[in-house]
């Protein structure tokens, strides 16, 4: 570590080289700047840098570099581990780099590094052109992309990384590189599930799909009727084309106008069918889970963008996260699922999940170090709550969920989807074959593993 005159001398360098700003401890800004989207995480890093351009990026890693201070990166902060953030460190905050420009002839959208999932969307919904994001706007893109990247859209146009055309990076030495397949092949393979590892990502560009109308149908069911809620959606997925997608969401009743007030703060089963597609194709779909008695149902055609917004958590809140990838989703398993969800903790923000995989998901590139790709189902017991009193029954639900749904588990998971689970589940969520690869690929271009904020891969 650095004496504290040269550290100061160097802190004031960078206050004067940075186009955007540099904040410390005791800088106004500097306790809302380090908070991150889960409520749990609460780490003082010695310097934020707020990059304003891809040069901010080059000296803040320098300049973590002479100091030997560890390095985050963060976008959007939704790393449900607080990756984004250490204690004693740099941050490279990319929040002010989130332009987003397309290009509608090459059906193709650069994003830069900062950009959120709603600078995305709303960029490309005039188009009627829209790409494989997350399922809410705060998410941010370039760790959602580079980590694998599922949404309403991936059984319809695949993974977000199936999407990936070239990515703009600053490596460990302060290096500025492009990543795509004619440069630096074996590094942008790397990026196709590696994460962050391997530097700061300063812009994407994805490949966009013609989206000219998009619907869905929301329906709130009693818990009693979870089973075969769940059953019919199974067999409405797995008979319907790929546009289709969605998920059976176990949860209590928010406070909403779709909601019955005496349902509020009730355990319900929602079961959401989205379609990439219009409304009256859809309706057709969903006539199985109409059918069947609801509480509440939203059915319309809404702008994709507009749905990317309707499942947003509240910042501020405790998350715990996990989830399982399956082989199957049998009615035994069904039964296992509704069982779990009849325990979820209530009443909080906590769901239940169920999600469909398939479709182009399962037709992807089978090389890429995504190794869930041919699960049909996930589930993601995804933990939210507000009083830490509630942190440990919380937690205990998430971990019971797992536990219980082994049976059916592939082994292998989205790391999106998961905190610090250990170094083996980073295995199973890069394949062990990868995970070697993706070794050496790091030692090439971060040998020190500067960049290991992150579920990490070690150099070897």
């Amino acid at each position: 570590m650095a004496s504290p005159s040269k550290a100061g001398a160097a802190l004031t360098a960078l206050r004067e080289d940075l186009t955007g700003e540099v904040l410390a401890p005791g800088d106004p800004g500097y306790d809302d700047t380090r908070a991150v989207f889960n409520a749990m995480i609460d780490r003082r890093p010695a310097v934020i840098a707020q990059c304003a351009n891809e040069a901010d990026v080059a000296r803040s890693v320098r300049f973590a570099r002479d100091l030997d201070l560890p390095i985050a990166i963060r976008g959007g902060g939704h790393s449900v581990a607080g990756m984004a953030v250490n204690d004693g460190g740099l941050v490279i905050d990319l929040r002010r780099m989130n332009e987003v420009t397309v290009y509608r002839a090459a059906q193709s959208v650069r994003v830069q590094g900062g950009a959120l999932m709603s600078h995305l969307d709303r960029a490309t919904q005039p188009y009627a052109l829209a790409t494989t994001g997350g399922r809410v706007s705060t998410t941010g893109v370039a760790g959602f992309v580079l980590g694998g990247g599922s949404g309403w859209l991936d059984r319809t146009h695949g993974l977000a990384v199936d999407n990936l055309i070239g990515v703009d990076l600053v490596t460990a030495d302060g290096t500025a590189l492009h990543a795509s397949a004619e440069q630096n092949p074996e590094l942008f393979w790397a990026l196709h599930g590696g994460g962050g590892n391997f530097g700061v990502a300063t812009s994407l560009t994805l490949r966009l799909h013609e989206l000219p109308a998009f619907s869905m149908a929301l329906l709130l069911y009693l818990p009693e009727f979870a089973r075969e809620v769940t059953r019919t959606y199974r067999e409405v997925i797995q008979a319907g084309p790929d546009e289709a997608s969605g998920a059976i969401i176990h949860l209590t009743g928010p406070p909403e106008e779709f909601v019955p007030p005496h349902l509020v703060g009730q355990l319900l089963c929602c079961a959401l069918l989205t379609y990439a597609g219009a409304e009256a194709d859809m309706r057709k779909l969903a006539e199985p889970l109409l059918a069947l008695p609801h509480e509440a149902a939203i059915v319309t055609a809404i702008p994709y963008a507009d749905l990317q917004c309707m499942l947003d958590d509240p910042p501020g809140m405790r998350n715990y996260w996990s989830a399982e990838y399956l082989t199957s989703a049998p009615d035994d398993f069904v039964d296992v699922f509704c069982a779990l969800g009849d325990a979820l903790p209530v009443p909080t923000g906590t769901q239940h999940v169920l999600f469909p995989l398939g479709g182009a998901i399962a037709d992807g590139p089978a090389d890429y170090p995504v190794p869930y790709r041919d699960s049909p189902w996930a589930v993601h017991p995804f933990g939210v709550w507000e009083d830490p009193a509630d942190d440990e029954r919380c937690v205990q639900w998430v971990r019971d969920v797992r536990t219980a749904v082994r049976p059916w588990s592939s082994g292998a998971v989205y790391l999106n989807f998961i905190g610090d689970e250990g170094a083996e589940r980073v295995i199973a969520g890069l394949g062990a074959e990868n995970a070697r690869r993706l070794a050496s690929v790091k030692r090439q271009y971060d040998p020190d593993n500067v960049f290991r904020f992150n579920h990490n891969i070690v150099p070897a």
